[in-house]
């Protein structure tokens, strides 16, 4: 293969002189894992209230918690990212949007794809949320009213406990996704990993050298997340459960 590889372009200054390539790449990975872990926490928060709702016997409230899951989940992500970037301030009262359109361009980029990945991982975390509860014996929720708990204390002190102790598994998988799927970011001008290689390419016309270290960037980061997963998973596991022994 006629082919000129060249590793060392990483050390090289880079084309606007503000560090190497390899700060580029750096800069891009910072980006990305603020980017995922801001997105997960939102995921995390909205999808366990989501998934919680979608058990309760209110069936308004049910109803709800299902449009919503609905709607995220059958949407493609990149329409949803273009629907929050573009579309989504122009939709807003004049003062809001036109406060979003006057921000720092990276501050949109970022706000936009974190509100989009968040939300829309935050449908896949419901469904795992209530999936986890309808796992459960009837008999702890029966026996949790018999004590005296309220509905909301119930799933506080007893179902959700177990819940995420069963779903820790499909969370990981859901979490290692978010970092995969912040790559479309790219298509809104975000700074992030990929979009990093793209430009380093653009600049040095060393495709496979980039986008090799962009690979190996992401192996760590998803073997990182699984090693810790499966620590919290070995650590919280029930006798007797999913995962138990």
């Amino acid at each position: 293969m006629a082919y000129n590889w060249n590793w060392q372009v990483f050390l090289q200054p880079s084309a606007t002189g503000e560090g190497t390539y390899l700060s580029w790449l750096l800069e891009g990975l910072k980006w990305t894992l603020t980017l995922s872990l801001s997105a997960w926490v939102i995921a995390l928060v909205v999808g366990s209230i989501v998934g919680v709702l979608r058990t309760v016997p209110n069936r308004w409230l049910s109803g709800l918690a299902t449009g919503y899951v609905e709607i995220f989940r059958n949407i493609p992500l990149l329409v949803q990212l273009f629907i929050w970037y573009f579309v989504l301030p122009e939709l807003l009262p004049v003062n809001m949007g036109n406060a979003f359109k006057q921000m720092h361009p990276l501050t949109q980029q970022f706000f936009a794809a974190m509100l989009c990945l968040g939300l829309f991982t935050a449908a896949r975390v419901a469904e795992q949320v209530r999936a986890g509860i309808q796992s459960l014996p009837r008999g702890q929720k029966n026996a949790g009213l018999a004590l005296g708990f309220t509905l909301a204390q119930v799933y506080r002190h007893v179902l959700l406990p177990m819940a995420y102790r069963i779903i820790v598994p499909p969370l990981t998988s859901e979490f290692l996704n978010i970092f995969k799927n912040s790559a479309v970011a790219t298509t809104i001008g975000l700074i992030e990993l990929s979009r990093q290689a793209q430009q380093l390419v653009d600049f040095t016309a060393q495709p496979y050298e980039a986008f090799i270290a962009v690979t190996l960037l992401y192996v760590a980061i998803n073997v990182t997340v699984m090693f810790l997963m499966r620590a919290l998973e070995q650590r919280v596991r029930i006798p007797g459960f999913i995962g138990g022994k």
